[in-house]
């Protein structure tokens, strides 16, 4: 392949529309006022790219943008970047994960100039798991920066178009910045406060994680409209179906921040069928999270179980209106 057969596969650099910051088609779905999708693919244990298309293809079929995820748990998978240049150049937008964890800010600033060149338009800004909860707990941490500095450091380089060294960067990357949130880790009243912190660090959307408690997420959202940040900013919450009662109360005692009701627990106890009856409870949170106000979207999560998320989002309803993709659409 010639260098002129490879620029032509890569985005052509452009001003992002007027009052948007890059060409995200997220950021557009979310500045229109639509309910927006995303996903999280699972990144595989392969150096197989169809091993990613396989998984990204029924995701595709309903996301806004897909997540790549940054080696979460703190286990070794496909790197977050790799698989967001897989995806880009077939044409899906992607989440662009970054942990804090692995690298320090000189790799970090390097690797999101290298996203942007390839046509990544969204990142995610996380502080990440520490190494002593993966499966390689002797790897050394790095920790340069949290989920804060890097949204500082990510909104730099693209506003003012400078490195932390204040060297010039001849084109800065236009990003829609995001962040985490966990409405449901204690004390949950200093949970909107931390948002707010997340906010004035830069970030623009925030993905939650997994909400199987709607009256506590409720006790957020009220927290948040108070504090004006749902004009501030646009809130993804986190959901994802249960496979069994075993697995959710596994889920409530070893992942911080994850509650599980006792009643939703009872019922997949008591379902013939506990597959089929997590999907139905999945699909019911998302149709009570579109009615709570200031919620901007979904980020559904479905550990190795992509094949049920297109099912989900189209049963719930929320895409009335908008036709499923079989792709998210071109290169950005």
């Amino acid at each position: 392949m010639s260098p002129s057969d490879y620029t032509d596969q890569v985005p052509v650099y452009a001003p992002p529309p007027e009052g948007h910051v890059s060409h995200s088609r997220l950021e557009r779905v979310l500045r229109a006022g639509r309910f927006a999708v995303t996903a999280e693919l699972n990144p595989p244990d392969s150096a197989d790219p169809s091993d990613v298309f396989d998984a990204a293809q029924p995701l595709g079929e309903v996301a806004d943008a897909i997540n790549a995820t940054d080696a979460s748990g703190a286990n070794c998978h496909m790197s977050s970047i790799g698989i967001s240049a897989l995806l880009t150049r077939a044409g899906y937008s992607t989440v662009y994960q970054i942990s804090c964890r692995d690298r320090n800010r000189i790799a970090i600033q390097g690797d999101v100039l290298g996203a942007a060149a390839m046509g990544v338009t969204n990142v995610l800004c996380l502080t990440g798991d520490g190494v002593g909860v993966g499966d390689q707990p002797g790897a050394k941490p790095v920790f340069d920066f949290d989920s804060l500095t890097l949204l500082r450091t990510i909104r730099t380089m693209r506003d003012q178009g400078m490195f932390l060294s204040g060297r010039k960067i001849t084109r800065p990357p236009q990003m829609f910045l995001g962040a985490a949130e966990n409405p449901c880790i204690h004390p949950h009243d200093w949970r909107p406060d931390r948002l707010a912190k997340k906010v004035e660090a830069g970030a623009e959307f925030i993905q939650t994680n997994y909400i199987y408690d709607i009256p506590l997420f409720e006790k957020f959202m009220a927290r948040v409209r108070d504090m004006g940040l749902d004009k501030r900013v646009y809130i993804l919450a986190g959901v994802g179906p249960l496979a069994s009662a075993k697995a959710a109360r596994w889920m409530r005692s070893n992942v911080p921040g994850i509650h599980v009701p006792d009643a939703l627990i009872d019922r997949m106890e008591k379902a013939e069928k506990p597959g089929a009856e997590g999907k139905k409870i999945c699909i019911e949170l998302i149709q009570q999270i579109r009615e709570i106000k200031g919620v901007a979207g979904v980020h559904v999560m479905a550990y190795r179980r992509e094949h049920q998320v297109s099912e989900i989002i189209l049963e719930s309803g929320v895409l009335a209106g908008r036709k499923a993709k079989r792709r998210v659409g071109g290169p950005e």
